[in-house]
């Protein structure tokens, strides 16, 4: 069997439309000590940290686990294997996770392109992104002419305000607009071809962990913006070339240690508190006060922290109750297998999936982690990992629910994958996790963002706003930087320049599309407000 090897991964983005976020101008480190605790070693608290102590900042990181990384963390389960909390793409559009990444691997040689992006359904039918061009329009012509999922009949019935409303976006000023409408109901008017919806839901707001009745609408026609309209990295992505946490996070506290900061883990924080105008952290060996607190916990621990802090004031008020009307996504399991014997060795190391029982994606780890590799080389099998996205709970290993769940992954692998019937499972790992916060369909405006009205009190995660086309891991890698911005913006410090993909869709950023968009749009094509107000953000 062979790894996956192509091209080396690109150091800096090739969208010429990318953008970059230019920030606060100040000194080049803090002039008096500051202490902040940073609540949450996973990606946005590390690059809080990160960011704060490049600024000669005195950081603490608190994390619950054992283990950095948050939900992209892995830890070893014995007899040379791994286990995490399942696949992850890093996609060429994550320029600050890439950024962030770079202070231990310049050249992302830790990070392994993966050839393609295969998307099967039930029905047989696969779409690939490895021939489709990257720069928009050509890749929305091409996936229409190639595409098994989206016949040239279908675009008859496709309702073209709709669909230019996906290359008719600007961030934020459009999202407004979408408040209140879950992603299904937009691909219901949308009307796209019934293969490329299900592509479209599955794909797309399954990858939030959430039902597409619950997902936001929003979300989704920034995910088809930020990855294929408005985009010219394309769906191509990299993974690490090891598990998480021996590619990315072990490097990273090592980094870390080298700025002094102090990460203090398998240490929950259970309540913070504002005190004479500082903020008193207190964990389950105690507390101690800081001067600022980036509060970047997992979305469940980060609502229930903010609920306990006490005062009357408005701003803290108006905070608790956006808070509080936040829920999380419904439960996901992963299911890794160590088999006696090969996948066959065409298979994809990378297959997302629609229209099976319960498969969202599976993946084949030999093919790119070099630990499973090992593992494959040396007992002449193959590492197989299956995901379930949104599963109803409870759904606990043991479980009859849970087992159920087992029962349905291990189905649908053997209809996708029918040499998997034959082989012998040597080792299995299951895990059901549910602190992922759920985008739903409130009104923009009710969404948290990293600000919080409190002095010295910053959030940062992917369960946040964040006015710029990012999500996932790339929102919260956003989040954090801005969070630690926002506070050396407050000491005259010079924070850290952010980039991001085009904020504005084709028919918005030349003059054609322009032209364009009026003949299309009409009267309704009127720019939103605020549009042409001078901005931080500017073009590469």
């Amino acid at each position: 069997m062979s790894r996956t090897t192509v091209a080396s991964v690109p150091n800096s983005p090739r969208d010429p439309h990318a953008e970059r976020i230019l920030v606060h101008r100040g000194h080049d480190t803090v002039q008096t000590p500051q202490q902040v605790a940073v609540i949450g070693g996973g990606i946005a608290g590390l690059a809080a940290a990160t960011a704060l102590a490049e600024r000669s900042v005195d950081v603490t990181v608190f994390e619950a686990t054992p283990q950095l990384g948050g939900r992209v963390s892995s830890w070893p389960v014995g007899g040379g294997r791994n286990m995490s909390r399942g696949f992850h793409a890093f996609f060429r559009q994550y320029y600050n996770l890439r950024a962030l990444l770079r202070r231990t691997d310049p050249q992302l040689h830790r990070l392994t392109p993966v050839a393609d992006y295969p998307l099967r359904t039930a029905q047989g039918l696969t779409d690939s992104f490895a021939s489709i061009p990257r720069t928009p329009p050509l890749n929305l012509a091409a996936f229409v002419l190639q595409s098994p999922t989206f016949p040239l009949a279908g675009l008859a019935t496709v309702d073209l305000a709709s669909a230019f409303e996906l290359i008719d976006l600007e961030f934020p000023a459009s999202l407004s607009r979408y408040d209140g409408e879950s992603a299904a109901d937009f691909l219901d008017r949308l009307r796209f071809p019934d293969g490329a919806r299900h592509l479209a839901l599955e794909v797309f707001a399954r990858s939030f962990f959430a039902h597409p009745r619950d997902f936001a609408a929003r979300e989704l026609v920034t995910m088809f913006h930020t990855y294929f309209t408005g985009s010219a990295e394309g769906l191509l992505f990299d993974v690490p070339e090891d598990d998480f946490n021996t590619s990315l996070w072990d490097p990273l506290a090592e980094y870390l240690h080298t700025l002094v900061v102090n990460v203090q883990r398998s240490q929950p924080v259970e309540h913070i508190k504002q005190q004479d105008g500082r903020w008193q952290v207190t964990t389950t060996e105690g507390h101690a006060v800081f001067d600022a607190v980036v509060l970047a916990a997992d979305p469940r621990t980060s609502r229930n922290l903010i609920a306990d802090l006490d005062g009357h004031d408005a701003a803290l008020s108006d905070l608790q109750d956006r808070v509080q009307r936040r829920r999380n996504a419904p439960p996901f399991a992963i299911l890794r297998l160590w088999f006696n014997g090969t996948v066959r060795s065409d298979r994809a190391a990378f297959l997302g999936t629609s229209g099976y029982q319960l498969l969202d994606n599976i993946s084949v780890l030999e093919r790119f982690e070099t630990s499973a590799h090992t593992w494959s080389q040396q007992h002449g099998g193959s590492v197989v990992e299956l995901h379930a996205y949104a599963v109803d709970p409870p759904a606990e290993p043991g479980s009859d629910n849970g087992q159920r769940i087992r029962s349905a992954l291990l189905a649908d692998m053997h209809e996708v994958y029918p040499e998997t019937r034959d082989l012998s499972i040597v080792a299995e790992e299951y895990l059901l996790e549910d602190d992922c916060g759920l985008a739903d369909m409130a009104p923009l405006h009710d969404q948290p963002t990293v600000t919080t009205g409190l002095s010295n009190l910053v959030l940062a995660g992917d369960w946040l706003r964040c006015d710029v086309p990012v999500a996932l891991m790339e929102r919260a890698a956003t989040t954090g930087f801005l969070a630690a911005n926002e506070l050396l913006a407050g000491w005259n410090v010079t924070g850290h320049d952010l980039e991001s993909p085009p904020r504005r869709g084709l028919l918005r950023r030349t003059a054609a599309g322009r032209m364009l968009r009026k003949a299309v749009l009409g009267g309704t094509a009127a720019e939103p407000a605020g549009s042409n107000q001078p901005s931080r953000i500017r073009s590469k």
